[in-house]
């Protein structure tokens, strides 16, 4: 990718409901705020089809407009075009791992696949966002807390690679 040209990104998770429309949420708030947004696509996907239409969970959107953020998005499956469209694909678990590996293998594509938290400077070692869905409130914080911390560290990554300013 040369100089000047708009990078994609595509945060994935499972079911595209909780923690990949969450970092898209955020790192679209990372790139405006940097005023750089004419110079990234975000979106995200999930690698199941468990809730193919549907809007972000409750608590996910609760969470985030606790913290000023608002998530708007309809969940979709990962698909092979996406190793076309977008230069990072940057998962939240291992299982999400393999299965968009598993995608990529598939279509021909030899694009890496990056796990979200090997940026999070407080990972510890630990290098999945887990699941919320199960969860209580306090594990939507977390993994808010996780995915900000993340973002904003991959977004460094990213800018500092691609000479991006605005």
């Amino acid at each position: 990718m040369s100089q000047g040209e708009r990078i994609g990104v595509l945060f994935v998770c499972l079911g595209n409901i909780c923690r990949s429309p969450l970092a898209k949420s955020v790192f679209r708030q990372i790139v405006r705020d940097a005023g750089l947004d004419h110079r990234v696509h975000v979106d995200a996907a999930g690698t199941s089809a468990y809730h193919v239409g549907s809007g972000p969970d409750a608590r996910t959107v609760a969470t985030a407009r606790e913290r000023g953020l608002e998530v708007e998005h309809s969940a979709r499956q990962v698909h092979a075009t996406d190793f076309e469209r977008f230069d990072y694909i940057v998962v939240m678990d291992r299982e999400n791992l393999r299965n968009t590996e598993r995608v990529r293998d598939l279509s021909g594509h030899e694009r890496d696949v990056l796990l979200l938290r090997t940026f999070d400077p407080e990972a510890n070692g630990e290098d999945e966002v887990p699941d919320p869905w199960f969860g209580d409130e306090e594990g939507f914080v977390a993994v808010q807390q996780m995915i900000e911390r993340s973002c904003q560290a991959f977004f460094e990554h990213i800018r500092s690679k691609h000479g991006m300013h605005q």
